[in-house]
């Protein structure tokens, strides 16, 4: 069965509440299925077949949760795109991925529209911040029931784009199968029932809000109080009307930083959960104190939704990632060989399962690279087994950043940086931020006779990559250190800036 018939026969209660907003507005699980069959039909007005893929650069507002549901039910693959890409990095994914129809934010319709007749798309439609738009319009008029695309467990139902470390995006891409599985699992692991009300403040263009958090929720038949972003002051002032929530570490050093937070006013919730990105041990401990919750930690990516997560009962280890979530493997290999490696030992994390990934979109030659000839995806982190079982990510490859959350790879920023007048060379690297978990860093050398300021540089990037890629800080060198083989010694710039941000 698809993702969205799963959904419909986990829901017992149409007239249960499915979205509430920070300000109030209901929409309950009646009107989720009324209001996605109007969307769907514009979809499908608009010429939208099954396996066509609809591109979607909105802002965070139930509506947008709705043509999520729609496109599912059309039939479509859903493209989600960071609200944050520019138009020079819209018209890559546009191009590499040929939707049919682009769903953006009446600001950038003009943008899109020139980009979308350039790359063949059929047509450009809008929905804002407040949940309005040529799409809604379109769909007030449209019949409240569908009759949805018959779509396979095998069947594409997003894809979704990860950084390349060659600077090019690669589409991931994810089955109904991949979705389903992994949300039906986490409802088991987690517990989670239609009792939960889930205070859902992450972005919806991300693996983690729109289909760990959502895709769970609507699985086990519970609610969600839908917030456009989060804010530590709405988060505490809706905390009693929730029973989890999910987040990034971001948003547990903000909390830690709240004068509300207390075990009085969490003590009714059930779970906290946090991924994304790794979650300080100091954090875990100092949350823990403060509210009386051990924040339960995992491990997922988007190739592979949710791989591992620390136990709902038992020990939740600050600084491990849990154990193998049920029907994945996980393994620890030499990265060169694939050999496994013995427990504790430490070499690259390997994984397998229902919740991977079918390959990159049309890309076959790096989805052949990516995986090993037994089927397991190479996930390119870095990590060990201890002896109770818990899985440890000591490192990444391939120098990937996490910062806030989101991946950054250094050679798309260095590529921008190395094409500025007057750079001679740029290395990009992450260092320990406390809010962040990482911040994306700029080492520079000039050119002779050239002097650049931090505020330039990053006034030109600005126009060029979305504000999480953006360096926090620019720091100017002579020379970057070198191995005997001339490679840039990143480890040795990591070190030398290990404290910049405190």
């Amino acid at each position: 069965m698809n993702l969205f018939s799963q959904i419909r026969s986990a829901i017992s209660s149409p007239d249960k509440t499915f979205i509430e907003t920070g300000a109030g507005a209901r929409i309950t699980y009646a009107g989720m299925f009324a209001r996605s069959a109007q969307i769907a039909s514009v979809l499908a007005g608009r010429g939208v077949k099954a396996g066509d893929r609809v591109a979607v650069q909105v802002e965070k507002t139930p509506e947008n949760l709705l043509l999520y549901l729609a496109a599912l039910r059309a039939g479509a693959v859903y493209l989600p795109l960071n609200t944050a890409y520019t138009l020079a990095e819209l018209d890559y994914f546009i191009g590499d991925a040929e939707p049919s129809l682009i769903v953006c934010d009446p600001a950038k319709q003009a943008g899109l529209a020139e980009i979308a007749a350039r790359r063949g798309v059929r047509a450009v439609e809008t929905l804002d911040a407040a949940g309005k738009g040529s799409l809604t319009d379109a769909a007030l008029n449209a019949p409240q029931d569908f009759s949805d695309v018959a779509r396979g467990s095998g069947d594409l139902a997003a894809i979704l784009y990860t950084s390349g470390t060659t600077g090019r995006s690669k589409g991931a891409m994810l089955t109904h199968d991949n979705l389903t599985s992994n949300a039906k699992t986490l409802v088991d692991y987690w517990r989670f029932t239609g009792k939960d009300v889930l205070l859902h403040a992450l972005p919806v263009y991300h693996t983690h809000g729109l289909f760990v958090a959502s895709n769970t929720v609507m699985l086990s038949g519970g609610s969600m109080i839908f917030l456009s972003k989060f804010d530590a002051d709405e988060v505490m002032r809706l905390l009693p009307k929730a029973t989890a929530m999910m987040g990034v570490p971001t948003f547990y050093t903000r909390l830690l930083k709240h004068p509300g937070l207390t075990k009085a006013a969490c003590a009714h919730m059930r779970l906290f959960t946090s991924g994304s990105a790794p979650l300080l041990a100091e954090t875990h401990i100092e949350f823990k104190a403060k509210s009386g919750h051990a924040i339960l930690e995992r491990y997922g990516m988007t190739e592979t939704n949710m791989n591992t997560s620390n136990p709902y009962d038992g020990d939740r280890i600050a600084g491990t990632v849990g154990f193998p979530l049920p029907g994945v493997e996980l393994r620890i290999a030499d990265p060169e060989t694939g050999r496994p490696l013995p427990q504790g030992e430490t070499g690259g994390i390997e994984v397998k399962g229902p919740n991977v990934f079918p390959g990159y979109w049309r890309m076959p030659d790096k989805t052949r690279a990516e995986f090993r000839d037994d089927g397991f995806f190479i996930t390119g982190d870095v990590g060990k087994i201890d002896e109770r079982g818990y899985v440890h990510i000591v490192g990444r490859a391939k120098d990937l950043i996490i910062t806030g959350g989101f991946n950054v790879y250094p050679k798309e920023i260095e590529s921008e940086i190395d094409a500025l007048p007057g750079v001679a060379e740029s290395a990009v690297i992450g260092c320990p931020h406390p809010d962040f978990g990482e911040g994306v860093t700029a080492i520079i050398v000039c050119k002779p006779g050239v002097d650049l300021s931090e505020k330039a540089v990053i006034g030109v990037l600005e126009q060029r990559l979305a504000k999480f890629k953006l360096p926090k800080r620019v720091i100017f060198m002579d020379d970057l250190p070198r191995n005997t083989m001339g490679k840039v010694q990143k480890n040795v710039l990591r070190d030398a800036h290990a404290k910049l941000y405190g």
